[in-house]
């Protein structure tokens, strides 16, 4: 049954954070590169220094590659050295999800988008001011949009 958009979940943003199905998030997945459905639904992660948006200079918004929502804008974006493009704040906070992620001997805090889970990358707290946090991002996880353009919502149709 659809939701209703009155009742839709929305951020402070102003997007629509209803969750996608397990069938709509296949749909849309169909039509990504394999090294972005590797990431994006199988919490893979991409070689350092190789992703196609780590050095893009580009002013604009950074969303998710699977359901367009807005994630981080160029203005947040800075060179940690780690070799993924990496941002000190999201477009709004409750874009993200937040997981505690023990893979690979580690403790991790993983970042998915809200609206299709879809795996993006990692938080530390090692960021610079004002935040102090290194969202650590999957070049694959992200589509590039810029400044004057806006990313498609794939929002949720059931």
């Amino acid at each position: 049954m659809p939701i209703h958009p009155a009742t839709r979940p929305r951020s402070a943003a102003g997007y629509d954070l209803a969750p996608l199905s397990a069938a709509e998030r296949e749909r849309l997945a169909a039509g990504l590169p394999a090294e972005a459905v590797r990431i994006l639904l199988y919490q893979g992660t991409e070689p350092p220094f190789c992703g196609g948006l780590l050095h893009n200079r580009g002013r604009g918004v950074y969303a998710c590659r699977l359901c367009g929502l807005p994630l981080f804008r160029s203005e947040a974006k800075f060179e940690s050295g780690t070799g993924w493009p990496s941002f000190y704040a999201p477009v709004d906070e409750s874009h993200l999800r937040r997981l505690r992620d023990t893979s690979h001997g580690m403790v991790r805090v993983e970042i998915r988008c809200t609206r299709c889970d879809g795996h993006l990358g990692h938080v530390f707290p090692d960021g610079p001011p004002p935040t102090g946090e290194r969202h650590c991002l999957n070049s694959a996880s992200l589509e590039f949009f810029a400044e004057g353009e806006e990313p498609p919502q794939h929002v949720a149709t059931e």
